[in-house]
């Protein structure tokens, strides 16, 4: 007998030529161990038999049926073919219709009974029917599969050649494959063996079998990330990085026009240990560490701490902003702050004119620039350093690894400082920011008036309508954030979903979505007297800085949004925060969006519109309407989502960019404690082996190895 292995090419099982294996691979299956992780994107429960009589046309059942009449067979006008015939159960009788399929003439007998699997509807004649059903013959002594699997297809490749060839590989291919989670740890958590996981995710016996084969996929893809982030941290650690010198902050402390938090001092302080005081065997290690706090909590002025540190040690530092309007705001705050120590700042974006940036160049290969801030135009090859020190990023999750790591290549012992405005719960901020360490900046400048928070319905409209022009009557500014561009879309916008129930997208289906560019129109006729104007995510970036310039400086009063101004400037004139079917957003998205007012000495406000009446969405909103802190908000958040809605972001690929990392079962996971104790087996694991050399774990360091490129110990 042939022994077969993960990586045999698919090709080695009977029936697959080359025109099957290209089909193959354009669902991504290249070998069998491509083919045992094919798993089915949804399942189908024919166990749930109904009755015709008492049927439900918002969704496919299963029924058992015998067959009433013989099929009749008709030619229709557009060359399809019609087949029709009657079948019945104790409850009623149906009209059983296929289409183009004229060979279930042969199939089906008067008297034979089916089990059919369909939507069932009337047709003009008010006939009960079943169009196109799934059927199997209904035969004593053999038992029908309870769940049947829908697989990801293809074009050219029916489901049931997929099927057969999967079921294959769990015979041929699954008794020969190694567990890679160590028997002990699997035993002592109770999870079962991947044998059982991947059979009973491909063809579960039940309902609680197939939550157990998905409990522990969801394990294995959260444990493999996290011991890839312990590994990145452990080699982080060993990584040497320049030498800042001891210095006072004093000289810069004293020209800013306030005190700073105690949470700032602390996030400081830990900047200088990092980078002056800590030493390990006679060197520094480079600094990796995120600063993470509300909008306006004050993490520039820490960023502005670290250049001066490296300022005064002679080494230059470059600030990447994720766009242009917010580089200039970077610019114009930390030139005019820190050229009073005698820095000297450069702006670097993609209109600066060519002659400048010529300019520029030379200046910062000379040395000339101490600090430069910037967009991605800061990785262009053109731009390279005398003494690159210091790596800052602003709004983290808007780059990736390879991103930063572009920067951090032009000097590979520079000192790397994030930033994020995004609280996150302790126990996501293990996954997101394992490798680095966290500064969490959890208080408010002194001054800073709480942002009074209401939940309104569309009853409220003309009221509200009012309240927007009475705030630009008194000198303020209103932002209107929609959930959609244009009209008929749906998550256009960046709306992150809740991980709802099925009643709450049945109410979310039957409510009217304000979409911003429709929406703007209706509120220029209602207030014709007001500037407003429209911003979203399909607009070019010159576009966008335009309009978001017009708006920073005063001179539009309304700005009707979609979420692209989670990330913006700061506009302290902006008074008044409404988001529209706030039922459609998560808790720390309309956090986001509330921390953009308030940012001056105006009294501020946030309304949020719903007509949502689900038990689960009103208590969301209420949330967001009594608690203001950043981080409550967060943990709140995570427990009513789990931890699901996070490994679905980054296997978009729009935070960590870290890899091959597919998070097929994590990104449905509604259990917060399976992330904890994926992060726990990992620190174990890795603490007793950092480099996964042992025997038990030879299995893991080979999938770690095949996901993780930029982790040399594992490569």
């Amino acid at each position: 007998m042939q022994r077969f292995e993960l990586d045999t090419p698919v090709s080695s099982l009977g029936g697959i030529g080359k025109v099957r294996a290209e089909k193959l691979a354009r669902l991504g299956i290249y070998t069998l161990g491509d083919l045992l992780y094919h798993f089915p994107r949804s399942y189908e429960n024919r166990a749930d038999v109904r009755p015709l009589g008492s049927f439900a046309t918002e969704a496919p059942h299963a029924y058992v049926l015998t067959v009433a009449s013989s099929v009749s067979s008709a030619r229709l006008k557009n060359r399809m073919t019609l087949s029709k015939f009657r079948a019945f159960d104790d409850s009623g009788s149906a009209e059983i219709v296929f289409f183009n399929s004229p060979y279930v003439k042969d199939v089906f007998r008067v008297g034979d009974t089916f089990r059919f699997y369909g939507k069932a509807t009337f047709n003009k004649m008010r006939r009960l029917t079943l169009s196109n059903p799934k059927f199997e013959p209904m035969v004593e002594g053999v038992a029908l599969d309870d769940f049947v699997p829908i697989y990801p297809m293809t074009d050219g490749l029916s489901s049931k050649i997929l099927e057969k060839l999967i079921r294959s590989a769990l015979d041929d291919l699954l008794p020969f494959v190694e567990d890679p989670l160590p028997e002990n740890i699997r035993l002592r958590e109770g999870l079962p063996s991947l044998s059982y996981a991947i059979r009973n995710a491909h063809m579960p016996k039940d309902q609680m079998s197939l939550a157990t084969a998905r409990r522990r996929l969801a394990f294995d893809e959260m444990l493999h990330f996290a011991i890839s982030i312990s590994i990145s941290a452990k080699r982080r650690e060993r990584t040497e990085g320049v030498p800042f010198s001891p210095c006072s902050l004093s000289p810069l402390t004293a020209l800013l026009p306030y005190e700073l938090t105690g949470a700032q001092k602390n996030a400081i302080n830990d900047i200088y240990r990092d980078t002056v005081l800590t030493k390990r065997n006679g060197i520094t290690p480079a600094m990796a560490r995120i600063i993470v706090g509300d909008v306006g909590s004050g993490k520039t002025v820490c960023a502005a701490a670290a250049m001066y540190l490296a300022f005064k040690s002679g080494y230059q530092s470059a600030l990447m902003a994720p766009t242009e309007i917010l580089a200039n705001q970077h610019y114009q705050d930390l030139s005019e702050l820190l050229g009073k120590v005698g820095a000297r700042v450069a702006l670097l974006t993609a209109s600066v004119s060519a002659a400048k940036k010529r300019q520029i160049y030379a200046r910062l290969e000379s040395g000339e620039i101490d600090i430069v801030i910037g967009t991605h135009a800061l990785l262009n090859e053109r731009v390279n350093f005398s003494a690159l020190g210091l790596i800052v990023t602003d709004e983290q999750h808007r780059f990736g690894v390879g991103q930063r790591g572009i920067l951090k290549d032009r000097s590979a012992q520079a000192h790397m400082l994030v930033m994020s405005a995004t609280p996150i719960p302790r126990t996501l901020a293990l996954a997101l920011y394992g490798d680095l360490d966290i500064s969490r900046i959890d208080e408010m400048p002194k001054g800073r008036i709480p942002v009074d928070t209401f939940v309104v319905d569309e009853g409220y409209r003309s009221r509200l309508n009012s309240f927007i022009e009475k705030q630009v009557a008194l000198g303020g500014q209103c932002y209107i954030v929609c959930p959609s561009i244009e009209k008929n879309e749906d998550d256009d916008a960046g709306v992150s979903f809740e991980g709802v129930s099925a009643d709450e997208m049945i109410d979310y289906n039957t409510l009217d979505l304000k979409n911003a560019v429709e929406y703007a129109e209706e509120l220029r006729k209602a207030l014709p007297g007001l500037n407003i104007k429209t911003l979203h995510g399909r607009m070019k970036n010159a576009e966008k800085d335009e309009i978001m310039t017009s708006f920073a400086t005063g001179e539009t009063d309304v700005l009707v949004s979609t979420t692209v101004i989670e990330v913006g400037v700061n506009v302290p004139n902006a008074s008044l925060m409404i988001v529209e079917n706030s039922e459609r957003f998560g808790l720390s998205q309309l956090h986001q969006l509330r921390g953009r007012v308030g940012r001056g000495s105006r009294k501020s406000y946030c309304v949020l519109v719903s007509d949502s009446r689900t038990e689960k969405a009103r208590a969301r909103l209420d949330v967001m309407r009594t608690t203001h802190d950043g981080y409550e908000i967060a943990e709140k958040d995570l427990v009513q989502r789990g931890p699901g809605d996070f490994f679905s972001s980054i296997s978009g690929d729009n935070i960590r960019q870290s890899g091959g990392f597919d998070f097929s079962f994590a990104k449905d996971c509604e259990d917060t404690s399976l992330l904890d104790l994926a992060f726990c087996v990992a620190r174990e694991i890795t603490a007793s082996d950092p480099e996964l050399s042992h025997d038990e774990h030879k299995a893991l360091r080979s999938i770690i190895g095949k996901k993780v490129t930029r982790v040399s110990e594992i490569s």
